[in-house]
């Protein structure tokens, strides 16, 4: 089964090199994060800037928007998470308790609550609606710096350097932990969240059932590098993709496990590293230095003609 993948912009950001890029809530903004200490957000579908968020001191890593569009959570190398009022740009709260940098950002599904994860191997949880900036509760249990971080109406999906990934139930008050052999450097639910696409060092890509633990398939082929690299399932699950440091954004079928397409981003010497699916629709972002692209895949005709 092929997918042919088509870019329909291309955003120059500015910014130095782009460490990560996000789709808000509804996929209509999206969001990518500086080495230049800034945040900046786009309508990608025209590669139009819209806001410039300034006040990190140090790199910015990772960054989330609220579901009702109003705020945006950040983290960065400056070891804190900062919250942002949208529209005016001003940061409403820092949040400093981390003891080093700050890898990942999530909100959970009512934005009432930051999670945050950072290379001091610890998970917090940030109440928004507080006065207080100490976090309302911290997660030891990695060993290593995390990596990424998921989050659903009621379970945390933690990856980690330690080789391992938690998944945290909130509804039972359990943790499972599994064991990959392998530091995980991103991990995501697929959509219909039964499963988990695992990435690590070892140049794979794995998928793991969600209730068992069952390694279901592995995809290869890539190259990682000493890279983070993200992945995600996309086209109503029934492919993978992941960036790979080729320059190549990779896609397999994820029931059989051959490559169907490669994706051009940047050169040979280019790494693409951070790569966004749509909530709903067949299209992703996907970064590479100070490059943010916009591919639509089959069935996105609609998408096409507000781009031209």
């Amino acid at each position: 089964m092929t997918l042919d993948g088509k870019c329909l912009q291309t955003i120059n950001c500015q910014q130095g090199a782009v460490r990560a890029v996000r789709f808000n809530v509804d996929g209509s903004y999206c969001l990518s994060c500086g080495g230049d200490k800034t945040l900046k957000l786009w309508n990608p579908r025209k590669a139009l800037l819209l806001k410039t968020y300034s006040g990190h001191g140090n790199e910015v890593l990772d960054a989330c928007g609220s579901c009702d569009n109003g705020q945006i959570a950040s983290c960065g190398a400056d070891k804190s998470v900062i919250l942002w009022n949208v529209s005016t740009g001003t940061p409403l709260r820092r949040l400093r308790a981390h003891a080093s940098r700050v890898n990942c950002v999530r909100y959970n599904e009512e934005s009432s609550v930051i999670v945050s994860g950072s290379h001091d191997n610890t998970v917090m949880f940030w109440d928004c609606r507080s006065r207080k900036n100490d976090p309302i509760q911290v997660l030891r249990d990695a060993k290593d710096s995390i990596s990424s971080l998921q989050v659903t109406d009621h379970e945390i999906l933690v990856g980690s350097l330690d080789c391992h990934f938690r998944r945290y139930d909130l509804r039972m008050a359990e943790m499972t932990s599994d064991f990959v052999g392998e530091p995980v450097t991103f991990i995501s639910f697929t959509r219909d969240g039964q499963c988990m696409v695992v990435s690590c060092s070892d140049n794979t890509v794995r998928l793991f059932d969600k209730d068992t633990g069952e390694l279901l398939g592995e995809y290869s082929g890539h190259s990682s590098g000493d890279y983070c690299m993200e992945s995600a399932s996309i086209e109503r699950d029934t492919h993978v993709i992941s960036g790979s440091a080729d320059g190549n954004v990779w896609c397999w079928s994820l029931v059989g496990g051959e490559v169907v397409t490669k994706l051009p981003h940047g050169g040979k010497t280019s790494v693409v590293h951070s790569i966004s699916p749509h909530p709903t629709e067949s299209y992703i972002l996907t970064a590479s230095g100070a490059t943010v692209r916009l591919w639509g895949f089959p069935g996105v005709e609609e998408l096409e003609e507000d781009v031209t």
